[in-house]
């Protein structure tokens, strides 16, 4: 064989090879390119059909989740409830879970019976009567969703955190106003709360005890005592308590769970005013005794110019002012302790 022929023999196969290796070139680029469009489709399908996926499907899915990716996809789900739905769902939840620690009162006559001042006449009155109303015992988060759920300027008081309500001076903490509701001897006992402050107290343990609910509750200004009859019947328990009030600038509000109160003494002795509870809504837990008690502390505030009233998270008492808000407002300013 020539060698002009050899070299014609040798091209021959190398175009052939460069003409195959082109061939399976184009191929495999273009599985590639099938495959990335059968992707992009495949995505944009599957898309649109999850956002038109029926509700069985959705349970279909759910079924094979894990428990806890269950949970958080429910809890992403969830709407935020309405303020009438929210507090109707703590009504209920409220009426079966809620222990009362309703003050105890020495004598049933206390419930109306207003601490001694001067009525205002009518003929000086220039503003609308002021009423403050104190819920007393918040101490969950329900609670505080019902309450706030009722917008209403109603004043929180938070029972200091116990092992029964353990996260009440974080709830606390994030309310711009709130009041404490501090625990203090009682004539008589059903249960008592722990760190209850004691006439045996020393001055050391009452400063202690208020420089604890201090630190719990930095944003504190106001206190007024839960139960307390013993207590605050005792004036030298009382001077203590009010050297501890000095010291962190505490005001004292006065639950009147007893007729023998010394603190309008205690108060004069320290150059303070005197400031106390006029009218319990809830000693009886009937919604028309409370709806009463509402009226009850209207004609206080307007005798006087201005009146506090004390109620608890109790079901029928959040229902009675949700009621009453219409006469509330027509009747009366109501406003926090704080702008009494």
């Amino acid at each position: 064989m020539s060698t002009k022929r050899k070299n014609r023999t040798v091209k021959k196969k190398k175009n052939t090879k460069t003409s195959k290796l082109l061939l399976y070139t184009v191929w495999f680029l273009g599985i590639i390119a099938l495959v990335l469009v059968s992707v992009v489709a495949g995505y944009y399908l599957g898309f649109h059909q999850a956002k038109e996926k029926s509700p069985v499907v959705e349970k279909s899915i759910e079924k094979h989740l894990p428990k806890h990716v269950k949970k958080e996809h429910v809890k992403k789900e969830k709407k935020e409830p309405s303020v009438q739905k929210r507090l109707q769902e703590v009504l209920k939840k409220e009426s079966k879970n809620y222990e009362s620690a309703a003050h105890e009162i020495s004598n049933e006559a206390l419930v109306n019976v207003t601490p001694k001042r001067k009525e205002t006449p009518p003929l000086l009155r220039t503003k609308r009567p002021k009423l403050a109303i104190i819920i007393d015992d918040v101490s969950t988060r329900s609670q505080v969703n019902a309450i706030k759920s009722l917008s209403m300027p109603l004043t929180m008081s938070f029972l200091p955190p116990s092992k029964a309500r353990p996260n009440s001076a974080k709830l606390a903490a994030k309310e711009p106003f709130y009041m404490v509701h501090l625990p203090m001897e009682a004539m008589h006992f059903n249960k008592e709360e722990p760190y209850t402050l004691h006439i045996s107290d020393s001055q050391q343990d009452v400063l202690k005890r208020v420089g604890a609910i201090k630190e719990l509750f930095p944003k504190v200004s106001y206190i007024n005592n839960h139960t307390g009859s013993k207590f605050t019947s005792n004036e030298i328990a009382m001077n203590r308590l009010f050297v501890a009030f000095e010291k962190y600038s505490i005001h004292f509000i006065d639950s009147r769970t007893t007729a023998k109160t010394k603190a309008p003494t205690v108060c004069h002795n320290f150059g303070v005013k005197y400031v106390a509870r006029d009218v319990f809504l809830d000693h009886h837990q009937d919604k028309d005794y409370v709806l009463g008690q509402i009226k009850q502390a209207i004609k206080v505030a307007k005798a006087h110019g201005s009146a506090i009233a004390i109620g608890h998270p109790h079901k029928n008492t959040l229902q009675a002012l949700k009621e009453s808000k219409v006469l509330l407002n027509k009747e009366v300013e109501l406003v926090l302790i704080k702008d009494l």
